[in-house]
C-alpha cells in the first residue's frame, strides 16, 4: 500500500437533508450528501494534497462500490474498506439545522460498521503503510462492540508508534447501550498524541475541571475567562496523557443578533495560542466545520509546520467550511491560506 498515509477510520454515512421550508415530501427530492466525521477529515486532507486513507465498512453491493468509487476519484485510499453486513448508516438533517440539535434523526442501527468487531479485522493489513491513525468519539458511542474495537486499534496503532488524534465529538443520541462517555473514553484518550474538541467535551467526556460559571448557558461568556479555562483543561489532559502532546478547543458561538463567532486554542509545549477571531452574520452549513479543524491540525503536524501556522490553517479552513453546503470541504489549501490573510 505504499507510502506513510494518514487512516482515518469510522463510520461512513448517508446524510439526507430535506428543505422543510418546503413541500419536500411532494417534490420527491432529498439532498444527500456522503459523510461521517472520519470521512470529512480523510476527504480534506486528500483535498489538499496529503496522502489520506479511509477504512469503514460498507455492505458489498453495487451502491456501496459506487459510492468507493466516488471517494476514489477524491483521490482518498478505500483499499482498507471492510466490505461486510447489510447496510449503510443513514442520518436526516433538516436543511439549516445543527448536528447536534433535536432536529438529528438517525437510522444507523445495525449498520455494517456498527456490526464491525475486532476480531473481522487484520490489524497489520489495516495499519501497513500508517504513520497517523485518526477516530472520533463517535465510535465507541455507537455500541460495546465498536468500543471494544477502537480500544484494540489504539493499542495496535500505539505498539507501531502510530501518531492517534481524538475528536470529542459527543452525540447524546448514540450513548444508548448502557455506559456514559467518561467510563468509556478516558482509556482511549491516553493513546492520543492530539486531543480536540472542547471544554465541555472534555469535561462531559474525559471528567476535566470545569469552572462553575460554564455549566449555566449564557448568551455570551467572556473571553479571557474562556481562554483561562482553555489552558487549565488543556494542561489538566496532558498532565493525565503521557502520550498527549497537543490539545485544541474551538469556540463557536451563534447570536441572533450579530451572527457567528469563531476562534480556537492549542496547547503546545507550555503555551496556549490562541487563533484570529471570526465573525460572520450568516453561514451556509454547520455540519462538518470541527472536523474540517480537525483536518487542518493533522495538516499542519504531519508536514512539520510549526503550531501557530497549523492553528491559524485549522481556524480558517473551519470557518471557510461553515459556506460549504456539504459535510466536507472543498476549499484548496491557497483559498483557505488567503482567508487567514484576509480576515
Amino acid at each position: 500500500m505504499g507510502g506513510a498515509k494518514i487512516l482515518n477510520f469510522g463510520e461512513i454515512l448517508l446524510r439526507i437533508s430535506p428543505d422543510t421550508s418546503s413541500n419536500w415530501v411532494e417534490s420527491g427530492v432529498l439532498p444527500f450528501y456522503v459523510g461521517g466525521a472520519e470521512l470529512n477529515v480523510a476527504t480534506a486532507l486528500s483535498k489538499w494534497g496529503l496522502p489520506s486513507a479511509y477504512s469503514s465498512a460498507m455492505p458489498d453491493n453495487a451502491i456501496c462500490h459506487d459510492i468507493a468509487s466516488n471517494l476514489q476519484d477524491k483521490g482518498i485510499d478505500v483499499s482498507r474498506m471492510h466490505w461486510s453486513g447489510d447496510r449503510l448508516g443513514i442520518y436526516y438533517l433538516p436543511k439549516g439545522k445543527d448536528v447536534k440539535n433535536a432536529g438529528v434523526v438517525y437510522d444507523r442501527a445495525g449498520s455494517s460498521f456498527a456490526t464491525l468487531s475486532a476480531e473481522d479485522i487484520n490489524w497489520d493489513v489495516l495499519l501497513d503503510g500508517i504513520e497517523w491513525f485518526h477516530f472520533s468519539a463517535i465510535c465507541p458511542a455507537i455500541n460495546q462492540n465498536v468500543a471494544d474495537m477502537c480500544l484494540e486499534a489504539l493499542k495496535q496503532a500505539k505498539a507501531r508508534n502510530i501518531r492517534i488524534s481524538l475528536d470529542l465529538n459527543y452525540r447524546a443520541k448514540l450513548w444508548k447501550y448502557g455506559k456514559t462517555p467518561i467510563e468509556v473514553m478516558p482509556v482511549l484518550a491516553a493513546y492520543c498524541d492530539l486531543i480536540m474538541g472542547n471544554i465541555w467535551a472534555a469535561n462531559l467526556m474525559l471528567g476535566t475541571d470545569l469552572d462553575e460559571q460554564f455549566l449555566e448557558v449564557k448568551d455570551e461568556y467572556p473571553k479571557q475567562a474562556l481562554l483561562e479555562q482553555a489552558k487549565r483543561t488543556s494542561i489538566e489532559l496532558q498532565q493525565r496523557f503521557e502520550n498527549c502532546k497537543y490539545v485544541a478547543n474551538t469556540f463557536r458561538f451563534d447570536y441572533a443578533q450579530t451572527g457567528i463567532k469563531y476562534f480556537t486554542t492549542l496547547k503546545a509545549q507550555d503555551s496556549l495560542l490562541v487563533s484570529n477571531e471570526y465573525l460572520s452574520k450568516s453561514i451556509v452549513d454547520k455540519v462538518g466545520s470541527g472536523d474540517c479543524f480537525m483536518a487542518g491540525l493533522i495538516y499542519g503536524f504531519y508536514q512539520g509546520r510549526d503550531p501557530n501556522y497549523t492553528l491559524e490553517f485549522a481556524t480558517a479552513a473551519a470557518y471557510d467550511k461553515l459556506f460549504i453546503a456539504s459535510d466536507a470541504t472543498s476549499s484548496s489549501v491557497s483559498e483557505i491560506e488567503k482567508r487567514i490573510q484576509h480576515d
